[in-house]
């Protein structure tokens, strides 16, 4: 798919926003923040653009709308997809953060494809207003079926500006020689492997280990599917970069309300925050498909070890 025909796909509202269409599909764009931590204050760092297929006015969920795209339009959805994305967060995303979009490394097999995909990219990065340094192109977990079209690709993505990440880095052998491979500016560790570290002292360790030797080779890390209290802050004592998950905020369609961090608010431990319940703090949206929450501050991560608390792997429990 070209420019010209991914744009032929897609309509802009009278809001500023845009949406797309594919076979019987509305598809909308959704942006769920990633937080990063530093100077003991969580601050949104980026949004990941997430995908979200309508069949007239029911949601589909977006697993069962990829498994229902044939094979062979599956670059076709991608490119339209990324299109989306970019031109939304052009529209409604605050211009200090970075946006991270995906790639499925199995779609690129033939070197054309790839020189469309970059080209295409620049192209809706121009009419966008966005420069190509805040995009973090994330490399899905499939595998390539040409690793030297991929790593051509890669490399010629990161030569215009672009950033590379890692998704769902985890158990699997192979991931360690996809970090070789593909030198990766960020790593996203796989949510539901990091909860089963988090949930023993030697796992804990291990992941602590793990996070240290990235930083060392000056990488990034993402901690994903953050959706406990307890996991936010043993994600801080790890070492993350940036954590991303339901417990900080949810993904909300285009327009999002996400402009609210933008405002100075408050500073509160996140000690306080979760035993008052203001982490996250939740706002009924009548309006979208679900209900969103949203912080309404902006949390100071105290030490670990704080007084009153002790330590249970997999959970955090008040001292008896």
């Amino acid at each position: 798919m070209t420019r010209t025909s991914a744009l032929a796909h897609i309509a802009h509202g009278a809001d500023g926003i845009h949406t797309a269409v594919f076979a019987s599909y509305v598809l909308k764009s959704a942006f769920q923040p990633i937080f990063a931590f530093g100077g003991g204050k969580l601050s949104i760092a980026a949004f990941e653009g997430l995908i979200r297929p309508f069949r007239g006015n029911e949601p589909v969920p977006p697993g069962q709308f990829f498994r229902a795209v044939p094979a062979q339009d599956r670059f076709t959805v991608e490119t339209l997809t990324r299109t989306l994305h970019l031109l939304n967060a052009g529209a409604c995303l605050t211009e200090s953060a970075s946006i991270f979009v995906n790639f499925d490394p199995s779609q690129f097999c033939d070197p054309a494809l790839a020189e469309t995909a970059l080209r295409d990219m620049r192209l809706v990065l121009h009419q966008a207003g966005i420069d190509p340094a805040r995009i973090v192109c994330e490399m899905t977990e499939h595998v390539s079926t040409s690793e030297k079209t991929l790593f051509a690709f890669v490399e010629a993505l990161r030569a215009h500006g672009f950033r590379i990440a890692v998704d769902d880095y985890g158990a699997d052998h192979s991931d360690m020689r996809r970090i070789e491979q593909l030198k990766p500016d960020i790593v996203k560790f796989d949510a539901h492997w990091i909860t089963h570290l988090m949930e023993s002292g030697a796992g804990f360790a291990l992941l602590k280990t793990m996070v240290a030797t990235f930083n060392e080779r000056g990488i990034k890390t993402v901690f994903e599917g953050i959706e406990e209290d307890w996991q936010l802050e043993l994600a801080e004592e790890s070492g993350a970069s940036m954590v991303q998950g339901y417990v900080l905020a949810r993904p909300q369609l285009a327009p999002t309300e996400f402009g609210i961090f933008a405002t100075p608010e408050p500073e509160i431990s996140v000690g306080a925050a979760l035993a008052t319940q203001h982490l996250p703090q939740i706002t009924p949206s009548h309006d979208r498909a679900d209900a969103l929450p949203r912080i309404a501050v902006a949390p100071v991560l105290s030490q670990p070890g704080r007084p009153g608390k002790s330590r249970v792997f997999g959970r955090r429990q008040a001292a008896r």
